[in-house]
């Protein structure tokens, strides 16, 4: 992984854009991945796999847990062989840093299991909200307790369980039962996944709106490669067969990941001119793969291939109003541009990015003062508006790697954005200012 200074200036783009980039591998298709392929019977091969911090924790869990998970990160792969719903493992403690994503899904994962097991992350993990899943967990009969003033007890007010848990499982009876959806979907998609393998087939309604449905879909999506198809009636309600996944092929491929390609389809609307990002089309199963539709609102132009997605602007940058609840990850993108509209920009329904990383809401508006812009902040988003004089800052990234890569675009066209803890972008993208400096050669590498 590349070192980085503590801070690191931006040094910004004269010319307009003319590049082509590639990015990792998508975070949420390699975890996802990672999960079922431990699930199913045989050996999985994961090839373009994400290597992260995010990817590497799930990746060590598993292997703590007994899993056979050969990581080959200088080509990218990663092989899992999977146990049918089996875990090895009667007794474990596992520390997830911040990767919501692995506790989410470990958290369903480890009701599988014989024994007794305990999960844990960095003090960030342990504000991060997760009583939801215990919840509709505990209805299908898991056994699961939370640390409350040193000691473990059962949970009786799920709205405050944030990990560290512990899960005393013997395989998980299943059954019916309700979940809220306007937190975290990685709680249903956890639910979904685990499901094959309960003692009874499970069924779960959802007791409000969905936030993030593409990330849903990815997840039903998944699934079917893997053999597994599950019934559902729209995004209210679900049912799981009893079911065994299997391994569809040899390899498996993951798609570059969409929402760190969204910084790089951002970077023509800011500078102007085309960026081509390559082993990505708008057939994704990722949702953020939409991020090229606000962009077309906003006066760019999109052009596709069978493998990557060409994004130019050679006019005016108009400001949006747009509910973004689907594709939240996107929102600072979005953010990182609108002070170069000519309209304000609007950005709704992201309230749910309050309890990620860090409260994605505030520290936005935050850092967007910081720079001079004008910004008004809302419950559920944020109003920007245009700006014409920013003013030189030093950017706090709140150990949020989303931060440090959406406000390093500002960078490119504003010869005065320092980034502090660029490093934190580790969590899902290591080389993403190497990538960013390939934005720097007029004419890198684009094809005719």
């Amino acid at each position: 992984m590349p070192t980085l200074p503590p801070s690191l200036r931006i040094t910004s783009i004269s010319h307009e854009l003319n590049a082509t980039v590639r990015v990792p591998g998508s975070k949420s298709l390699t975890n996802r991945a990672l999960l079922i392929a431990s699930l199913a019977n045989g050996t999985t091969h994961l090839t373009n796999a994400l290597f992260s911090d995010d990817s590497r924790y799930f990746a060590k869990a598993l292997q703590t847990l007994g899993f056979d998970v050969q990581l080959d990160e200088a080509n990218f792969s990663m092989t899992v062989t999977g146990l049918g719903g089996k875990i090895p493992a009667k007794r474990a403690e596992l520390f997830i840093g911040n990767a919501g994503t692995a506790a989410r899904f470990l958290s369903a994962f480890l009701t599988l299991g014989d024994g007794e097991y305990i999960l844990d992350g960095e003090p960030r993990m342990r504000e991060r909200p997760i009583g939801d899943l215990v919840e509709a967990l505990t209805q299908l009969g898991a056994k699961i307790q939370s640390q409350i003033t040193g000691h473990w007890s059962l949970v009786t007010d799920y709205s405050k369980i944030c990990p560290p848990i512990k899960i005393t499982a013997s395989g998980l009876p299943g059954g019916k039962t309700r979940i809220a959806g306007d937190i975290s979907s990685q709680f249903l998609s956890a639910l979904l996944m685990t499901a094959p393998y309960a003692q009874s087939p499970i069924e779960v309604e959802l007791t409000t709106e969905l936030n993030s449905k593409p990330y849903v879909d990815m997840t039903i999506s998944i699934m079917k490669g893997f053999g597994v198809e599950i019934q559902r009636n729209g995004y209210q309600s679900f049912t799981i067969p009893l079911s065994t996944f299997h391994s569809p092929f040899a390899t498996y491929p993951i798609e570059s990941d969409a929402s760190a390609a969204s910084y790089f389809f951002a970077a023509p609307a800011i500078c102007g001119g085309t960026v081509k990002v390559e082993n990505i089309s708008r057939r994704s199963v990722q949702g953020d793969v939409n991020f090229v539709d606000v962009l077309v609102q906003m006066g760019c132009e999109i052009k596709e291939d069978d493998n990557s997605i060409l994004v130019t602007r050679s006019s005016s940058l108009h400001g949006v109003d747009i509910d973004m609840r689907d594709i939240p990850d996107t929102a600072q993108t979005l953010a990182a541009i609108a002070p170069f509209a000519d309209s304000p920009t609007r950005i709704r329904g992201i309230a749910s990015a309050r309890v990620k990383e860090t409260d994605r809401v505030h520290a936005t508006c935050t850092e967007l003062a910081r720079l001079g812009v004008q910004v008004e902040e809302h419950e559920d988003g944020m109003t920007i508006h245009p700006t014409f004089n920013l003013q030189p800052a030093n950017i706090q990234t709140y150990n949020d790697h989303r931060m440090a890569m959406a406000f390093s675009l500002i960078g490119l066209r504003f010869d005065g954005v320092t980034i502090e803890n660029p490093s934190c972008v580790s969590k899902t993208f290591p080389n993403f200012f190497e990538v960013l400096a390939q934005l720097q050669v007029e004419g890198s590498k684009l094809e005719s």
